[in-house]
């Protein structure tokens, strides 16, 4: 046998020991890079979550606090809020807050909201992020208001929107007990770029609803003296961006004492909506003072006017005379595809005027649309409306036309004014299309 030849041993032997300790630490060493990515990783993925949760909404105040909640969750922090600065930038106007719970909510009853000193006017002031590990012991810190939770450490951000420091986001205490590191700092500033921009959007839309709002309002008539009818009506814009749209009405009070209401709707939510509108509520009114036909004619004759000189989408409408009779009061209406009066008694009852819907505006002005009437005892209210106010995706249109009555007959003898803001506060749709309410009451005295 040659001597040179060494005997083949089990596995490991004649391997130096300073070599299976190098592989070992080696081993160790890629599991905690592995495990370092799969955090990187799943931190990458939250973030990415959270930012599309932050700009799934449109309504400031809801960002705002989405904003906190997922900064909260993603740097495992217990408390969290949001101080957004005056316009002057020198203090907090605005103090969103999340984690705390009711009986440290009701702690700090009476407390007004920060706005701005010791830590976190600190940030204000230098508006690079700050990480703090014992609160008390920083230089800034003025203590903590009476009832206030104990807090030690806190990470702070500032937020910008547009070039400029539009707040600061602060998170206070990791859950696991532990400092926050640059991990979470990293994370949390890659979340408030995302905010900026999130905020922005959420501020133009309101800009947009806003404007949107106003320039409707601006077509809308602002209701006459009535006299001895009372009136009252209101308008809200649809709940998506640009909701200027074609809900309209009008009332008024005719040589011959009855009181003319109507409104409609203008298939649409866009200027040329609005426009059409306008027109319509306009030769409407024209036609109304030039005649006393039965609100049927009325309608055909409109059809026929706006057909001739412009491009009317589809409306519907509502036209209806509270006329004066030997007996009181008389309801006549007729409909164009629209909702139908809903009817409110003095004694607290609603219900429908139901009658034959006549076909909408725009479609064929040659077809006729019916008439209907309905005795109305003194004090009665009539309530026209938009469907706007009872649809809702999940639910049939009846559900919401119940639920609207009910509604109006638990607040029937309220003033005008408070009626149509309570159903339009409480309305049964998903809010998605403009709305419009109009609510003319019979006086209690014989005609």
């Amino acid at each position: 046998m040659n001597s040179d030849v060494q005997p083949t041993g089990a596995p490991g032997e004649g391997e130096r020991p300073e070599l299976r300790l190098d592989l070992g630490e080696q081993l160790e060493g890629v599991a905690v890079q592995l495990r370092a990515l799969a955090r990187a990783k799943n931190r990458l993925q939250g973030l990415l979550s959270a930012v599309l949760a932050i700009g799934g909404d449109l309504d400031l105040p809801v960002v705002l606090h989405r904003i906190v909640t997922t900064a909260m969750d993603l740097a495992g922090a217990h408390y969290g809020a949001l101080g957004v600065l005056a316009p002057s930038g020198d203090r907090l106007e605005q103090f969103v807050t999340a984690g705390l719970t009711e009986e440290e909510y009701a702690a700090l009853a009476g407390i007004d909201f920060p706005h701005g000193r010791g830590v976190l006017g600190h940030l204000i002031r230098h508006p690079g992020p700050l990480r703090v590990d014992d609160i008390p012991s920083h230089p800034s810190s003025v203590g903590f208001p009476p009832g206030h939770p104990p807090m030690r450490t806190l990470l702070g951000v500032a937020i910008t929107v547009r070039g400029e420091i539009y707040g600061d986001l602060y998170l206070a205490e990791r859950i696991d007990g532990l400092p926050f590191d640059e991990d979470d700092e990293e994370i949390v500033r890659a979340l408030a770029g995302a905010a900026g921009i999130a905020i922005e959007n959420a501020r133009l839309f309101g800009y947009m609803r806003d404007s949107a709002e106003q320039f409707q309002r601006l077509l809308l008539p602002t209701l006459p003296e009535l006299g001895p009818f009372d009136g009252a009506a209101v308008y809200r814009t649809a709940a998506e961006p640009a909701g200027v749209g074609g809900d309209w009405y009008d009332a008024a009070v005719l040589p011959d004492r009855a009181c003319v209401a109507v409104i409609g709707d203008v298939v649409g939510h866009d200027l040329h909506a609005a426009a059409a509108m306008a027109q319509a509520r306009n030769m409407l009114r024209a036609l109304l003072y030039d005649r006393r036909s039965p609100p049927s004619s009325v309608l055909t004759q409109l059809d026929h006017t706006v057909g001739a000189i412009t491009d009317l989408p589809v409306t519907t409408a509502c036209l209806a005379r509270i006329e004066p009779s030997a007996d009181g009061w008389t309801l006549h209406w007729s409909t164009a595809g629209h909702p139908p009066p809903l009817v409110l008694t003095p004694d607290g009852r609603a219900r429908y005027v139901q009658g034959e819907p006549g076909i909408p505006l725009g479609v064929d002005p040659e077809i006729p649309r019916p008439d209907h009437t309905h005795p109305l005892p003194a004090g009665s209210t009539v309530v026209l409306f938009t469907d706007g106010l009872v649809e809702h995706p999940e639910r049939s249109i009846d559900e919401g036309l119940d639920t609207l009555a009910a509604l109006a007959a638990a607040h029937a003898t309220r003033p005008l004014d408070d009626l149509v803001h309570v159903l339009a506060d409480h309305h049964p749709s998903d809010g998605h299309d403009d709305m419009a309410i109009l609510a003319i009451r019979v006086p209690t005295g014989h005609p």
